[in-house]
């Protein structure tokens, strides 16, 4: 792993970016990284786009602004793609990825350009087989623990697993439903 690796989420509010955002900071926290998982807040309505971003090393991290170049974008609404630069800053040796049911190279036209590494999921798909309903965000949080391999997946499984466990004590058919869905995610990660 790279000193510092940054990652800028796009979503749109509600469909939960922020809150993997958040996820990803605890589970890389409890591996023994120095972690930063923020949100910027804009418009605070539902289905307005929002950004959030996180910063993970093997060092304790001094910056603190808004993540301008990051290794890793994860785009939770492929709407999103034809209305904000999401490649904006990205690294040519980072990567994209992108809840689409299409493939990578598909969608590459609308990247502005963008030459780098485009992964898709389909995290509505897998969602809807999951836990019944839209939350991309679980899928996607997988998706991006896969492609950035910012934290070990087995870590990755195990943390998410006790934490699902705490936060959804008296509704264990969510617990089961969010795990299938990370597994599957982490399986279905399409490099085109």
């Amino acid at each position: 792993m790279k000193d510092i690796v940054e990652i800028r989420w796009h979503g749109r509010g509600g469909q939960g970016a922020k809150t993997a955002c958040l996820l990803l900071a605890d589970v890389a926290f409890s591996s023994g990284k120095h972690v930063q998982g923020f949100p910027e807040y804009g418009p605070e309505r539902m289905g307005a786009p929002i950004t959030a971003y996180n910063r993970i090393s093997h060092d304790r991290c001094t910056v603190h602004s808004n993540i301008y170049n990051p290794d890793y974008v994860v785009v939770v609404d492929e709407t999103l793609l034809t209305s904000v630069d999401v490649t904006k800053g990205l690294k040519e040796d980072g990567a994209i990825i992108i809840n689409s049911d299409k493939k990578p190279h598909e969608l590459r036209p609308l990247l502005r350009g963008y030459q780098g590494k485009v992964y898709t999921i389909d995290a509505r798909k897998i969602s809807e087989e999951t836990l019944g309903r839209n939350f991309p965000n679980t899928p996607m949080l997988a998706a991006a623990v896969k492609v950035s391999n910012v934290v070990d997946a087995e870590h990755f499984i195990q943390n998410m697993e006790a934490s699902f466990k705490h936060k959804f004590a008296s509704k264990p058919h969510v617990v089961a439903g969010n795990m299938n869905a990370l597994r599957k995610s982490l399986e279905e990660v399409d490099a085109g």
